[in-house]
């Protein structure tokens, strides 16, 4: 059974519009929660926003049966908090028990003894679709531009990459890190089958571990004739991984010819051997092409991790970061500091691929509100002049070269050079998403829920952005309305 929200007031809580927040301290969760107050006390957006969360928290289940839950409101407030404020899930944990301030914006008491298990909250949390935090974030900026209205008016836009939580991956621990998986898969399902054979699955898993340390260290110290004595240790690892694997596929075939193999633990178990058989195999083949037979593999057939196989490498020449694995993410930001669209890019898309699209769908979204818009030169084509010069009145795209972009410089007009001007602040907007939001590493797993993460995060800091302007509108000189964007524009 789920609630909206805590309609009825308790006794031993204020109303959330009346919660008293320190408009003297810095912290960056008083102006999400101030944001929070705000949206709060416009029903048609607070409505639209929790019957969003009612459609992917019950599913099609029924909210009026059931043990309790948490509430819709509840699950935005600490899904804001959550990356606006770049908590783990165990810190979110603390504060929601003991934050007076957040538990009062949440409809909580002082009276009221509700825990809030970490696990509990991630399962909550995790309940929401991409698609529904995106929705939730068009609201926000919605919300924020009634505030701000002539903010929507110029955008700039660029991309950046949210690594993946993976370690650096080679083919060696790739493999090492997909036999583990397949060997404990393997043994649990022998177990449950009654099967015999995998008695020393812990040995296997030491000596895939031995082999693979063994290749680092050639790897490493390099020395005389390291290729072969390399190309000597990654076969044995090999045929360590073939013998594995073709067990495992011998054990899946057992498995399918016993009648117990419906049972749901064996299935589940089965299904994910499979998928981490296949990953292994696409690793060991890369590795034999690769370091036996000297092939330049494509970034493109390659692996990065058995875990996180959404997962890119990005060669973007970033000083001190020359090499990235996660995927690429597009920004556009607004006058007012709200990120007014995003989006996780496909594999093998890059910057001018998408540009149009993007801006279009935005432009639409916007009501053709947009009037100046900013890219730099990454975004370039000559076709995607053009395509711009259509959707926006002065698009600046910047072209690569210096003779080219010294021509474009010369030629362009008052509106061009104020465009280029700004654009650089958009790097500030991203570094505030990577230390402020959490968009440096992704913590969360699966490709969803990358998405997921991406979105939390844009949220977090919209409502960050929306704190910032009321908090400055009521009482500018507080330390809770200081801002770095306001400082300079002065």
């Amino acid at each position: 059974m789920r609630k909206a929200h805590a309609s009825q007031l308790r006794l031993d809580a204020s109303p959330v519009l009346e919660v008293q927040l320190n408009l003297n301290c810095r912290d960056e969760v008083i102006p999400v929660l101030r944001a929070l107050q705000h949206v709060y006390s416009q029903p048609q957006i607070r409505d639209e926003i929790l019957r969003l969360i009612n459609q992917d928290v019950n599913g099609k289940s029924s909210r009026r049966f059931g043990r309790e839950g948490m509430n819709y409101w509840e699950i935005l407030v600490l899904a804001a908090v959550r990356l606006g404020c770049n908590y783990d899930y165990d810190k979110l944990q603390d504060l929601a028990e003991n934050h007076r301030a957040l538990r009062q914006i949440m409809g909580l008491g002082d009276w009221d003894g509700e825990e809030f298990d970490a696990r509990r909250i991630q399962d909550n949390i995790t309940k929401l679709r991409p698609e529904t935090i995106q929705k939730i974030n068009h609201l926000i900026v919605t919300a924020g531009g009634k505030l701000a209205p002539e903010a929507a008016e110029t955008v700039r836009a660029d991309s950046f990459v949210v690594e993946t939580n993976i370690h650096y991956p080679t083919e060696s621990t790739l493999i090492r890190d997909g036999l583990r998986k397949v060997v404990k898969l393997c043994a649990l399902m022998a177990g449950l089958l009654n099967v015999s054979g995998w008695r020393q699955h812990r040995h296997l898993h030491r000596k895939a571990k031995k082999l693979s340390r063994k290749i680092e260290r050639i790897a490493a110290g390099k020395g005389n004739n390291y290729k072969k004595r390399l190309q000597a240790a990654y076969g044995e690892l090999l045929d360590l991984a073939g013998t594995i694997t073709s067990r495992a596929h011998e054990l899946r075939k057992t498995a399918q010819t016993l009648a117990n193999i419906d049972g749901f633990e064996v299935s589940d178990l089965d299904r994910e051997l499979e998928r981490f058989l296949q990953r292994t195999e696409h690793v060991c083949g890369t590795a034999r092409r690769r370091v036996l037979e000297g092939e330049d593999v494509p970034n493109s057939d390659k692996l990065f991790s058995i875990f996180e196989t959404h997962t890119q490498l990005y060669k973007r020449g970033k000083a001190g970061e020359p090499i990235q694995f996660g995927r690429l993410v597009l920004v556009y930001e607004d006058g007012a500091g709200f990120i007014t669209d995003y989006s996780v890019l496909p594999r093998e898309a890059h910057d001018r691929d998408v540009v149009i699209e993007q801006t279009r769908t935005l432009q639409d979204r916007l009501e053709g509100r947009i009037h100046s818009a900013s890219f730099d030169r990454g975004f370039h084509s000559a076709e995607n002049q053009e395509a711009l010069a259509e959707i926006v009145g002065q698009p600046c795209l910047a072209m690569p070269g210096s003779q080219q972009s010294r021509a474009q410089e010369e030629q362009g007009g008052v509106a061009f050079h104020q465009a280029r001007q700004r654009h650089p602040g958009i790097e500030s907007a991203i570094g505030a998403l990577q230390c402020g939001n959490g968009l440096e590493r992704c913590r969360d797993r699966t490709e969803k829920g990358f998405d997921r993460y991406v979105g939390v995060a844009v949220l977090g800091r919209n409502l960050h952005v929306l704190g910032k302007l009321l908090i400055a509108a009521e009482q500018p000189k507080c330390r809770a309305a200081l801002s770095q964007r306001g400082q300079s524009a002065a």
